[in-house]
């Protein structure tokens, strides 16, 4: 029924479905948040982890109700086999919209742990989702500059971070720092034709912090085959083919558990992984692209 009103009535109708599912499910977190920050015993921490996790799984299973109503798109995605909720996982993505997020929720709903991923600090102020995000512990990062202020900023990303040791996670990161855009790949000189210089900040906080606790990487490359879309064509139903391929990657020892921020030798090691996936990752596009895989 959806799929037939026409594509700005059915944007009215899926943002108007997005803010009061976001607004209502949001409320009915801060009760278990509130309960975890006042009563710090691990059983009740653990209940008000668990009631919050359903609550945003909730909310992602009404998202991709209505992805699947405003419109039929053909989905092709692979790898997603073998996977499971009661592991750990570290995700890395390209990243062409905001679309992506929601990409993602949907592919990996109920096949690997919730996703979470690290914020700006100024971000908690946003309203409504803000509040979810803080219930949720997102890791909020101040991103200071100099030495000092990124050992300050790593010391208190650890500390948000041993809180998704309490229960399977998934930590999301997009390792390009922002959106593609042409003129920002213009601007970078990037050596790679569909992707942005990777950025091994936040990838290297999350293996420093909770590297071993990993079981795997997922690697997700997401292609749109009629080009990268707006969020408002998510909504109203302007997307007719999504290409997703997630291939997992065992972690090399080599880039766990060290300084980011002050080892060399480390970032280097972990720039070279990262780099070795960002050239495969982009001949893939290139074939996915063409229509070869």
């Amino acid at each position: 029924m959806l799929a037939q009103l026409p594509a700005t009535l059915r944007g009215v109708v899926t943002a108007v479905t997005l803010v009061l599912s976001t607004t209502l499910l949001t409320l009915l977190m801060m009760l278990p948040a509130l309960l975890k920050a006042l009563l710090p015993v691990h059983g009740v921490r653990l209940a008000c982890d668990h009631a919050l996790t359903a609550l945003a799984s909730a909310w992602v299973a009404i998202n991709n109700g209505w992805i699947a109503a405003v419109r039929p798109a053909q989905w092709d995605v692979q790898g997603l086999d073998g996977l499971h909720r009661q592991g750990w996982y570290l995700v890395s993505s390209n990243h062409q919209s905001w679309v992506d997020i929601l990409v993602l929720q949907r592919i990996f709903h109920g096949r690997i742990p919730f996703l979470k991923f690290f914020l700006k600090q100024e971000l908690i102020w946003v309203p409504v989702i803000g509040l979810a995000w803080w219930a949720l512990d997102f890791p909020f990062m101040k991103r200071g500059r100099g030495h000092g202020a990124r050992q300050n900023d790593l010391k208190a990303t650890r500390e948000a971070c041993e809180k998704f040791k309490r229960i399977p996670t998934t930590v999301i990161n997009f390792v390009e720092g922002t959106r593609f855009r042409p003129a920002k790949h213009a601007a970078q000189k990037s050596p790679y034709r569909h992707l942005l210089k990777p950025k091994i900040g936040g990838l290297g906080i999350a293996l420093a912090t909770m590297g071993e606790q990993f079981e795997a990487l997922l690697d997700v490359t997401i292609v749109y085959p009629h080009g990268a879309p707006q969020f408002w064509d998510l909504l109203c139903g302007r997307i007719d083919a999504v290409t997703v391929r997630v291939q997992r990657r065992e972690i090399p020892p080599e880039v766990l558990g060290s300084d980011p921020v002050g080892d060399k030798a480390y970032r280097q090691r972990l720039s070279a992984w990262v780099e070795q996936q960002w050239v495969e990752k982009d001949r893939l596009i290139d074939d996915l692209l063409a229509g070869r895989r």
